[in-house]
């Protein structure tokens, strides 16, 4: 490990930032000293900008990609380099689409798609709590809280702590698999040799949600996220409050849960239809000549 690399780990951990943003930042620097073959002090702010220029125009790096990498160099150059700079990079605002929601027979033929038992248990617990691929990666099985039943999400996004339900029978579920498998540190630990008693990877779990939804036969809804959206809208078109949705997603704002009443079609169905409400039969007595109020 280089002396700049050491440095840099020791900068981010004092700023108190993840393990995913520190990945992404040493990412950022190690792409462009490999791009430039020279050390990433010693490149100057016009061969920033190229490379930024590179990633957009040549690899097709989505504005947003490009941004992170920028966040990424300054704060090396900032913490590591002790040296500003001043790059005048904008990143375009991006319109926010609607999640995709799965109808609860399409999220059930997805959980029921694997015929590994862990697989199918990884897919429920996501879907049952409404859980970040992240956080089921990182699930113990300390945090089943069968007394309460209560799922106990640590360091969920922003590193907060939070608590989501416990379904009845995702847990009796999880006590057959716990009994096959005892899982000791994570309750869904690798299991290749190389990696075994760690948490599996995002790329694993997505791998294990696709494949999934291809054997269920279901065409939308790509991304394991998608079990967590249709969680809220499910919970929604239940008729659960929707600050009680948000405490159980873990959203910091209420605007970011709303977001849920778009795509809720039971909602929406009982929104009454301004054009449906207006009473013809009387419009037309009081247009009718017959009609004693009716003025010439």
């Amino acid at each position: 490990m280089t002396e700049l690399r050491q440095k840099m780990i020791r900068a981010m951990e004092l700023k108190n930032l993840s393990n995913h943003t520190q990945r992404a930042y040493l990412a950022a620097v190690t792409g462009i000293a490999k791009h430039y073959q020279r050390s990433p002090d010693k490149i100057k702010k016009e061969r920033i900008e190229d490379y930024l220029l590179y990633l957009k125009n040549e690899k097709g790096n989505s504005p947003n990609s490009c941004g992170s990498v920028l966040t990424g160099l300054r704060f090396f150059y900032n913490n590591v380099v002790k040296k500003e700079i001043s790059i005048d990079y904008s990143v375009r605002k991006i319109p926010r689409k609607l999640p995709t929601v799965l109808t609860k027979e399409q999220a059930w033929k997805i959980i029921c798609g694997p015929q590994n038992l862990k697989h199918r248990l990884i897919l429920m617990t996501t879907y049952a709590a409404g859980l970040r691929a992240s956080e089921v990666i990182a699930l113990k099985p300390k945090h089943i809280e069968s007394e309460r039943m209560l799922i106990k999400v640590e360091s969920g996004k922003g590193s907060k702590d939070r608590y989501t339900m416990l379904s009845v029978r995702l847990l009796k579920e999880l006590r057959h698999y716990y009994k096959k498998y005892r899982p000791q540190t994570y309750l869904f630990p690798s299991s290749f040799k190389k990696r075994k008693g760690e948490p599996l990877s995002y790329e694993t779990v997505r791998s294990i949600y696709e494949k999934a939804r291809k054997n269920a036969g279901v065409k939308k809804g790509e991304g394991l996220h998608t079990l967590r959206h249709s969680f809220a809208t499910h919970l929604l078109e239940a008729g659960y409050d929707i600050r009680k949705i948000q405490v159980l997603m873990g959203h910091t704002r209420l605007s970011t849960t709303m977001i849920y009443l778009h795509v809720s079609c039971e909602t929406l169905s009982k929104v009454p239809i301004p054009l449906d409400l207006i009473d013809t039969e009387q419009t037309e007595k009081e247009d009718s000549p017959d009609d004693p109020n009716h003025k010439v």
